[in-house]
Parts: structure tokens; C-alpha cells; sequence
């Protein structure tokens, strides 16, 4: 039986919404994305429900939304201003939350593709060649995306200083 599309939006919003927040890298992108592709997928959904795999195949809208130029032009923009703006005074922040904004900091700072990679390979724990089929391209440029990825990382995470070793 074929699910319709505000089954569907019922059953994997919420899903979708993080998908496409931890790939674009903040919330308002991830958003904008979404909305794009669900805009797109609802007059095609006859089409779309009748595969084995309706929600792989919005996944992969996603992913071919976030990798449009127009969309890459518009996220360095706000990636650009997000560095520029301070972080609040005087706020006592749990360690753990500081680590984890930091993170996802420096992953904003990865070329779309290397973003989606590492998100694809570390928050949704995908094999490379899972990521390979979603991404529409080889292994090898998978593996190569997340070891330049991981290079990039290494390179802009804060050393410890010798108090914290």
C-alpha cells in the first residue's frame, strides 16, 4: 500500500528536518532546504511512493538541493557572518555543549561535500559505500572527501594547551 505524501510528512518530518539540518549545518538552512524539496517531491509523490525506498530517494533531493551552487553561494554568505558575530558574555556553559557548538563550528567551515560526507559518515553512520550511492558518485571520492574533510578539521580544531594534557 503506498503512503501518501501527509502520511509520509507525518511519519518523517521530524527525521527529514534533522537530516537536512546536520547536512547544511545550522537550522535555518536545513529548513530552507527541506521546504524546497518537499515542494518539489509533492506533485511527483505518486512517482516517488511507488519505489522501494520513497524517503532514500527524498534523502538523496537533499542532499542534490544542498549541493546546488545557488545554495553553496547562499551558505558561505551566512557561514561568513555566523563568524563574525560574538559569542554572548558572561554565559557559565557546560563544558560538554561548548565542545559540541565548537564542533559543529569548524563542520560549517568544510566545503558542502565534505560536510555532507562526514555528517552522512559520523551522525548517520553510514558505510562509504552507502554514502557513494546516496551521493551519486565513487568509493574513492567518498573516502577522499572525508580524509581531506578530516585534514581540514585537524587543522582549524584549538590545540590543547599543556595544562589540558
Amino acid at each position: 500500500m503506498r503512503v501518501t505524501f501527509e502520511e509520509f510528512l507525518g511519519a518523517r518530518l521530524a527525521a527529514l528536518s534533522r537530516y537536512a539540518t546536520a547536512l547544511a549545518g545550522d537550522p535555518d538552512t536545513g529548513a530552507d532546504i527541506l521546504q524546497d524539496v518537499l515542494i518539489k517531491a509533492q506533485p511527483r509523490w505518486a512517482r516517488i511512493a511507488a519505489m522501494d525506498s520513497p524517503e532514500a530517494y527524498v534523502r538523496r533531493m537533499v542532499i542534490n538541493e544542498l549541493t546546488s551552487a545557488r545554495r553553496q553561494v547562499a551558505a558561505r554568505l551566512r557561514r561568513e557572518w555566523a563568524n563574525h558575530s560574538a559569542p554572548p558574555a558572561g554565559l557559565d556553559v557546560d563544558e560538554r555543549v561548548a565542545q559540541r557548538d565548537a564542533l559543529v563550528r569548524m563542520i560549517r567551515q568544510l566545503p558542502t561535500k565534505q560536510r555532507i560526507v562526514v555528517v552522512l559518515r559520523y551522525l548517520e553512520d553510514m558505510s562509504d559505500a552507502d554514502i557513494a550511492v546516496l551521493m551519486g558518485c565513487s568509493l574513492v571520492t567518498v573516502r577522499t572527501q572525508a580524509s581531506r574533510a578530516l585534514a581540514t578539521l585537524r587543522g582549524i580544531a584549538p590545540q590543547p594547551s599543556l595544562e589540558q594534557r
